[in-house]
């Protein structure tokens, strides 16, 4: 871990965290071309969040799995996994049945974990400027 201002932050996860939220701008353009529904936004935007939150729980789920024996880091990373896809699952389940927002656009609102990772090499840059780590 390097030490970013007072806090001690994981750099990658710190970008991978930044390409997340850029994507989640991106995706509110396009969302707000496609429809004007407000249940599209609050959904991706809640994909976007549990995106975020996702990727925070994997750091500290694989920070915790690699001080363990390889058995007991295998079941506990395992374990963890299906605990951020049920959250996944229930927060769409949950905003399809109020009417709130709308499950698909969660569901692509958390695939920004994905397009946060490949943009990786771009958020780098990004903070290495701002941040200079």
């Amino acid at each position: 871990m390097k030490k970013i201002k007072k806090w001690k932050v994981n750099a990658t996860l710190l970008e991978l965290c930044l390409g997340i939220v850029l994507y989640g701008i991106v995706g509110q353009i396009v969302v707000l071309i496609i429809s004007r529904k407000p249940e599209y936004s609050i959904g991706f935007w809640a994909g976007v969040l549990l995106a975020v939150l996702g990727s925070i729980h994997m750091w500290w789920a694989l920070d915790r799995g690699l001080e363990m024996a390889s058995k007991d880091a295998m079941k506990t990373v395992g374990a963890q996994s299906i605990v951020r896809y049920l959250v996944v699952v229930a927060a769409a389940i949950l905003l399809g049945v109020s009417g709130f927002g709308d499950p698909v656009a969660v569901v692509i609102g958390y695939l920004g974990m994905k397009a946060g990772a490949y943009m990786q090499p771009f958020t780098h840059k990004i903070g290495l400027k701002i941040f200079k780590y």
